[in-house]
């Protein structure tokens, strides 16, 4: 029994509505391409048509969006590749040859172009299973119907996808290589891109996607690692702040007796305006500011010429699993806490290790 089991189903059990997103959608894709085609009959002829082939291409690009071998470009060049490499397998190559060369080098061909294309194979056989029409046209096949067709439906699938809550065309990483830092787990593109390699899975799952799953986990195992712990659990309440007009001389001596790493900068009723670290303090000094009580600061002259941006805070209720990360990874000190558009606390690295401490403890007991 435990031979069957290779043989089960290998795809998870797929939710109804999606079921429903996907087949209401091929449905809708087949059903304009078919449109086209009537209409286009008045003004291109019978070299307008569909083709089989077409109706894999739907399950690609309706129910697997995000794969590497639905995307435009793989669609499209890769069918219209595959028509152009079976006609010419056609012409040269004698049978019984003629369906294996086609559809073989319509696969190397598609892989030089990054155009894999499972459908592209299917085009390759068909003409050569049935190659009257495509000597008949000649290279214009490729373009028409195969091209034009295929076309149509990669749009129909991109607005549809779209309309439906689906990423398609697939996410590519910016050209810069900046994505959201929440999303890198501390990996580059290439990293992600060699693990994709190492497991073969480089036509599969494309390098965003993989980046946001490795996300999802990372912050699902973090939940459970911490059992729900959120930010207001674990935070600095009692808060040494100060307010924008305070002068750099004013923070350097709160730096000095409180022995603390970072000061937020609040106006009235607590509303969070930035962020003052014991690093911000150092270019004024450095420029020959100095600190000490007879001296006077020149401009920069408060915290409000020096703070950072409050852009990082995070809710209380928040699970702090999902800041360790951006703690232990991306190099940041100290977040911000707020209740109701309010600051409540700060949350440190300091804090997060007495709670991963902490943890170390009830498991040595248990």
């Amino acid at each position: 029994m435990r031979a069957w089991h290779q043989f089960y189903p290998a795809l998870p059990a797929s939710q109804r509505s999606e079921q429903l997103r996907a087949g209401f959608g091929a449905l809708i894709g087949i059903s304009l391409c078919a449109a086209l085609v009537s209409l286009g009959a008045t003004w291109a002829g019978p070299e307008l048509f569909l083709v089989a082939p077409l109706g894999a291409t739907a399950v690609l690009v309706f129910c697997v969006p995000n794969s590497p071998l639905a995307q435009p470009w793989s669609a499209i060049v890769g069918n219209v590749t595959s028509a152009l490499i079976a006609l010419l397998a056609i012409r040269f190559v004698p049978a019984p040859w003629t369906a294996g060369m086609a559809v073989g080098t319509a696969i190397a061909a598609m892989m030089v172009m990054r155009a894999l294309h499972p459908p592209g194979g299917a085009v390759a056989l068909l003409m050569a299973l049935d190659p009257a029409l495509a000597l008949e046209a000649g290279p214009v096949f490729a373009l028409m119907p195969v091209g034009v067709t295929t076309a149509a439906l990669v749009l129909a699938a991109i607005i549809y996808n779209r309309m439906t809550g689906r990423a398609y065309p697939f996410r590519h990483p910016d050209a810069d290589g900046v994505q959201d830092p929440a999303l890198r787990l501390g990996l580059s593109t290439e990293q992600l891109g060699a693990l994709l390699e190492r497991f073969n899975q480089s036509t599969n799952v494309g390098i965003a996607d993989l980046g946001r799953l490795l996300a999802a986990a990372e912050a699902e195992a973090a939940q459970h690692r911490f059992a729900g712990t959120t930010c207001a659990d674990i935070m600095t309440k009692n808060l040494i702040t100060v307010q924008p007009g305070t002068t750099l001389t004013e923070a350097a001596q709160l730096f000095r007796a409180h022995a603390i790493k970072s000061l937020p900068v609040v106006e009235e009723g607590m509303r969070l305006r930035g962020l003052v670290l014991q690093s911000d303090l150092l270019a004024p000094m450095a420029a020959g500011s100095g600190f000490g009580a007879q001296q006077q600061i020149a401009a920069p002259c408060t915290v409000a010429d020096v703070m950072r941006a409050a852009d990082c805070a995070a809710p209380h209720d928040l699970a702090v699993g999902v800041l360790l990360n951006r703690l232990a990874v991306q190099g940041t000190e100290v977040i911000p806490v707020e209740r109701d558009g309010r600051l409540v606390g700060i949350l440190t690295r300091s804090d997060m290790i007495r709670l991963l401490l902490s943890g170390a403890e009830e498991r040595s007991a248990a």
